[in-house]
């Protein structure tokens, strides 16, 4: 699993960051995806790493920008039922 970091501008509040999430959602195979207007940023958690000229073609119609992207591997982190992963 891999955590993508974009930094995305023009968000303002609550209904940008649902925007957004939508957008990603419908434009890219995701696991989750977590937008922040006061971060400026979109966290998102998928099965292969994201390919920037998709998030472009997800994002770059909704008016907001895309920034630079930061992706590394990820692993959830937590209990299971029988102790630690």
């Amino acid at each position: 699993m891999y955590k993508t970091t974009a930094k995305i501008d023009g968000m303002m509040c609550s209904m940008c960051e649902a925007h957004i999430q939508e957008a990603i959602r419908k434009g890219i195979p995701v696991k989750k995806v977590t937008a922040s207007h006061t971060k400026g940023e979109a966290v998102i958690l998928s099965d292969q790493e994201i390919d920037a000229a998709q998030l472009h073609a997800a994002i770059d119609p909704t008016g907001y920008t895309l920034g630079e992207l930061r992706s590394e591997p990820y692993e959830k982190k937590g209990f299971t039922l029988f102790g630690k992963r």
